[in-house]
């Protein structure tokens, strides 16, 4: 995308997104008590019920249970997406972030991107993103709100951002909020809507998508990065044997907390697959960019999808 194109930030963003060790039987243990979860949900509780790894929660329930997971992982969490990805979350992010090209010139110089980053508690998008905008695209202007349902990431978050150039500039916001309902964020506020290894854990993704496309402009994006599905078979049963059978024991040896662990891989395995989410952001009302609409990563561990709102 050529700097010099003069367009108002939600028609330019829109523009920039351009996208055409462990043991056997501990795998098959934690695969089969899935299975066995399957089995015992009937069709009359899915419409009070949701899921919470393989288990089956009503979903009053949820929120409660994702937040101790979260309050229990807050100080170690680039510890946890380390185990999660085998190490490569960080350029995951990186390219995420450059995908979107933050900051990049708009009609006048004092413009600014305004950038909601939802379940992004520990800032770690939040300052790609502001570096990005600083330092590639001299945007001095440009604003992020970290929104959080977890007050304990947030704080990390703010410990955090302390040690960035960005702390007492007015750049940086900080709120406490469920990403299915958003009442502080006004509609067609807000140019770029990103969520990292988050909407996962959602209690009602169809809601956060839908509060998704009321916050952004026209032209405005969404954009989540997210684990997903491995698209090579023979990936795919070395990754799930590392997941089930060596991250939860892992976690019990680094951060003394195998359940949280456990849920995090159970939690992958339960999310959509990148079709299936695809539609699901189509269905919020998105239409995706030129291609596929997602891009996978090390052959699907993680995937970017993208959604404009339509101008």
């Amino acid at each position: 995308m050529a700097a010099r194109v003069l367009l108002r930030p939600s028609r330019l963003i829109a523009q920039a997104v351009n996208i055409r060790p462990s043991s056997p039987r501990a795998f098959s243990l934690s695969m089969r008590s899935f299975q066995q979860q399957e089995a015992r949900q009937s069709p009359a509780q899915d419409d009070r019920t949701t899921h919470f790894g393989f288990e089956t929660v009503p979903e009053s329930e949820k929120e409660a249970r994702v937040g101790a997971v979260f309050s229990s992982v807050a100080s170690s969490y680039d510890t946890m997406n380390d185990l999660m990805s085998l190490g490569i979350h960080r350029l995951w992010k990186d390219h995420f972030v450059r995908t979107l090209n933050p900051g990049s010139r708009t009609a006048s110089p004092t413009s600014a991107w305004s950038i909601l980053d939802i379940a992004g508690g520990t800032g770690d998008i939040a300052f790609r993103m502001l570096d990005h905008a600083t330092n590639i695209n001299g945007d001095l202007h440009t604003k992020v709100t970290i929104s959080d349902i977890n007050p304990d990431m947030l704080a990390e978050g703010k410990k955090r951002s302390l040690a960035t150039p960005y702390a007492s500039t007015g750049r940086l916001d900080f709120l406490v909020g469920n990403a299915e309902k958003l009442p502080s964020i006004e509609s067609n506020s807000i140019d770029l809507y990103t969520v990292a290894f988050g909407i996962r854990n959602f209690t009602d993704k169809d809601a956060a998508l839908r509060e998704a496309f009321r916050v952004l402009k026209p032209g405005g994006v969404f954009a989540c990065l997210e684990f997903s599905h491995v698209d090579s078979s023979l990936f795919n049963a070395f990754y799930k044997r590392w997941s089930f059978g060596a991250i939860p024991l892992i976690g019990q040896v680094v951060a003394g907390d195998r359940d949280s662990y456990q849920y995090l891989v159970e939690s992958i395995e339960r999310f959509p697959t990148q079709e299936e989410f695809k539609a699901m952001i189509e269905r919020a009302g998105f239409v995706a960019p030129a291609g596929v609409g997602y891009e996978n990563l090390t052959g699907g561990i993680a995937c970017i999808h993208k959604g404009i709102k339509p101008v």
